[in-house]
Parts: C-alpha cells; sequence; structure tokens
C-alpha cells in the first residue's frame, strides 16, 4: 500500500540533501604567529636586497653626481690650459711645459673637509668619489664617501697616503678593490691638479693589522723613501671577519693648468 509522504517530510528531505555550508577554519594563535614570521621574513629579504644592491646602486651613482659637480666647479675656477707653442722667435722648437711636476702640498684636512676626489678608470669612465678627513662610519665613510686616515701622508707626499672606504654599503666605493690590475691607474684630483698613483697589489689582513697604515706598510722602524697609497675596506664584501688592502705606487701630479691627464682616459699602463 503507497502511503503519501506528508509537507513536512518532503520539506525535511529537501533540507537534508542542500549542501551544508563547510566549517569555518578556527584561527589558532599558532597560526596567526605563522603569518608573522612570514611576513617578517619577507620584509628581512627585501631589506637585504635594499642594502645588498638597490640601495648601494642609488647612493653610489648620487655620490657620483656629488664628485662630478666638484670637479665641474674645480674646472671653471681655473682657465682652460693654453696651447703649447711649437717653436721660438728664431725659429727653434720652444721647451714644452713639463706634463708632470713636484706634488704641492696639502694641508691635513678636518674631520669630514672634503679635500679631492678619487678616480679609477678601470671601475667605470664615471667612478669618482669624494675625498674628507677621518675614516669614522658617521661623519665621513657613510655620508660622503671614502675617507683619509688622520695624520698619514697627502697625496704626492713620501709616506703612505692611507685612505678607506665601504665596501658593501653606503654607496660601496670600493666594492670592486680586487678586481684591479696591476698597472691601474688610481687618480686623485684636487683644484690644484691631478696626482696618479699605479696599482700594485692586495693583500688580506685581520681586523687589527694596523701595519698597513705605516709610512712603509708592514715595516716599522723603516723610513720612507717612496710615495704610496693603501686602499683598505672590508672583506668580505658584506663581512668584517678581513681588511682587503690595495697598494699603489705614486707615478706623477700633472697641474690643472696642463690638462687632464692621459692616466684618466687610458687606465692601464
Amino acid at each position: 500500500m503507497h502511503t503519501a509522504s506528508s509537507p513536512q517530510t518532503r520539506r525535511d528531505a529537501r533540507r537534508s540533501t542542500r549542501r551544508r555550508p563547510a566549517p569555518r577554519r578556527r584561527v589558532s594563535v599558532i597560526g596567526v604567529f605563522g603569518d608573522l614570521l612570514l611576513t617578517a621574513g619577507v620584509l628581512v629579504l627585501l631589506f637585504v636586497a635594499w642594502q645588498l644592491w638597490i640601495g648601494d646602486a642609488i647612493i653610489g651613482a648620487q655620490y657620483k653626481n656629488e664628485a662630478s659637480s666638484l670637479t665641474d666647479k674645480w674646472a671653471t675656477e681655473t682657465p682652460a690650459p693654453a696651447p703649447s707653442p711649437t717653436a721660438s722667435s728664431s725659429g727653434a722648437p720652444a721647451p714644452t711645459e713639463p706634463a708632470t711636476a713636484e706634488p704641492p702640498a696639502l694641508p691635513q684636512p678636518g674631520d669630514g673637509e672634503v679635500f679631492g676626489v678619487l678616480r679609477i678608470p678601470r671601475l667605470g669612465s664615471d667612478y669618482q668619489f669624494k675625498l674628507a678627513g677621518g675614516v669614522s662610519s658617521s661623519v665621513t665613510l657613510d655620508p660622503i664617501g671614502v675617507g683619509h686616515y688622520p695624520d698619514n701622508a697627502m697625496p704626492g707626499q713620501v709616506g703612505n697616503f692611507a685612505i678607506a672606504g665601504h665596501r658593501g654599503s653606503h654607496g660601496a666605493p670600493f666594492a670592486d678593490l680586487p678586481s684591479l690590475h696591476i698597472g691601474d691607474a688610481i687618480v686623485v684630483e684636487t683644484p690644484d691638479g691631478w696626482y696618479t698613483y699605479r696599482y700594485r697589489n692586495l693583500e688580506y689582513v685581520q681586523p687589527d693589522g694596523v701595519g698597513v697604515l705605516l709610512p712603509v706598510p708592514q715595516a716599522a722602524q723603516v723610513e720612507a723613501t717612496d710615495r704610496l697609497i693603501t686602499m683598505t675596506t672590508c672583506s668580505p664584501r658584506y663581512g668584517f671577519s678581513e681588511r682587503a688592502i690595495g697598494y699603489g705606487v705614486f707615478e706623477s701630479f700633472t697641474p690643472r693648468a696642463n690638462g687632464a691627464p692621459a692616466s684618466l682616459t687610458s687606465g692601464a699602463a
């Protein structure tokens, strides 16, 4: 015997066949903490990328522009070199002005006082960073670029012209110091002219290896007779376990009135 179902029974059957909503995911303290850690990790990676590449590129470009503006200013303050005569009134060839001269002695700069621009053609035609007194991060290296160790020789003087620069932050002027080749030009430009050194060699020392700053590097009690440049930076690039030290030997001084030296364009010997 067939018995018809009641309307109430049919409604109950339809309700039972409807898709039941999925249970809501319960938010736990562990889940929230995990999400926060993931977000923090992404932010740290972005910060590291900024510090390692993007920030250095932006700050380095800014420092190079500042140095270029300074050298342009010096150029406008000094008359252009006059053409050298090829013969005297008697018909004999006239002596030409020497391409180099005795380097003028520069006074020791104050802390953070800019006195020159460092140019290394091997590292790019636009490589130029301001040089200032002192090697503290807060006063010189971070806001300016390259610093000079106080009381060491100045450019062109007998002794050790010792300078420092970051390798992995704040424009990283010495990021590629180990890539220099023997004979590469290292040029210090000042209002008076250009001091050209030639790269000699690289060595690695412990962070407390201050012997590299002696008048004759690593040779205590030895009187200096040469004119050297010493460039110090951290090693590895984003570490502090060692110091990379680049050395060079003075070659010549070119007065500004003579025009820029060939070392700025040829780069290597």
